[in-house]
């Protein structure tokens, strides 16, 4: 799939008009994303199912001695309502296609120690997770564009430390990042809240740990279109016109520059969501990461897998929808 950016003298782009080849042909490609979607999903969603079936030992006296804060051994008389709750003494085929079913209808299932709907216990803390993934994806697309806007088509030492930044910037880890910028700008400065801030202040360390990296990756996709669109006859058109350098950068290249960056866009968001878990836990901030890592150390495996599935699920369709639009959208696109 190849992207060409267009020029100011060529028509805006048309959707395809009803029974055309080409809109057949979006059809086609279009049912093909929504398959492949579904088959990744099935996929996330199957193997979050048998790492939860894989634990060592029997899973009804693991969850009675989870609630009961004690290991030891249980009569059958004990597990017998566990195994009911859960389907446990069903076959393992019809644990799946039940577990299934239920992924269909929304239901996560029950968590072990809480004994509470999992929907209902990430439902409570997704919502900072979402302001993070959010707001960091905002100021990644602040930084590449600056950075690309003052780098982009300089002189060749300016672009080769474009370039190196760009690259450093994509390959920085996310927990070195992090403890980096909370020892300089919260331990050592004091401008920042050490731990567990909320507002504006406490969100903006964790934001920018997320978004300095994908920064980088979108900078990356952008600097090459942006150099490529600089030398393009509208922007010699507009030079012409007397058009200073900062006009022709922010009217006319970069539109055509940011295209392969918004390709990026659903990755961007599965990333930060992602990225999100281990960054709460370095700034001990409220969120998803927070209940997956107790999850984890409790063996709640009913929200571990919840939290899996659900991070599968915004990936994919953030991914398929940039995907549809582009296809529906865009006739430079090749669509075979």
């Amino acid at each position: 799939m190849t992207l060409t950016s267009s020029t100011d003298t060529q028509p805006a782009a048309e959707a395809p008009a009803a029974g055309s080849p080409r809109a057949r042909r979006v059809a086609r490609r279009v049912a093909a994303r929504l398959l492949s979607a579904a088959g990744t999903l099935l996929g996330a969603a199957t193997v979050a199912f048998l790492a939860q079936a894989a634990l060592p030992g029997d899973r009804a006296t693991a969850i009675y001695n989870l609630r009961a804060g004690i290991s030891e051994a249980r009569t059958a008389e004990e597990l017998a309502g566990i195994n009911a709750t859960y389907g446990l003494d069903r076959p393992l085929l019809a644990q799946y296609l039940d577990y299934l079913a239920h992924l269909v209808r929304g239901d996560l299932g029950l968590s072990y120690q809480q004994f509470r709907p999992v929907t209902d216990i990430i439902g409570e803390q997704i919502g900072p997770t979402v302001a993070l993934a959010l707001t960091a994806i905002a100021l990644s697309w602040v930084i590449s564009v600056l950075w690309v806007g003052l780098t982009a088509g300089r002189p060749r030492h300016v672009r080769a430390v474009g370039s190196v930044v760009d690259t450093v910037a994509a390959g920085l880890p996310h927990y070195w990042l992090g403890i980096i910028l909370l020892l300089v700008f919260a331990l050592h400065l004091g401008w920042f809240p050490v731990m567990g801030g909320v507002g504006a202040r406490g969100l903006l360390l964790p934001a920018l740990t997320l978004a300095i990296p994908l920064a980088g990756f979108m900078s990356q996709a952008m600097r090459t279109e942006f150099e490529r669109s600089l030398a393009q006859p509208f922007v010699v058109s507009a030079r012409m016109r007397g058009m200073g350098d900062l006009g022709v950068r922010l009217r006319h290249v970069l539109r055509h520059a940011v295209l392969p960056a918004v390709s990026l866009s659903g990755w961007a968001l599965g990333a930060t969501l992602s990225g999100s878990v281990l960054v709460e836990q370095i700034f001990t901030r409220p969120g998803i990461g927070r209940v997956l890592v107790t999850s984890v150390n409790n063996q709640d495996m009913p929200i571990v897998t919840g939290v899996v599935v659900l991070v599968a699920v915004i990936y994919v369709a953030a991914n398929l929808l940039v995907d549809v639009v582009y296809t529906i959208v865009d006739p430079r696109l090749e669509v075979r």
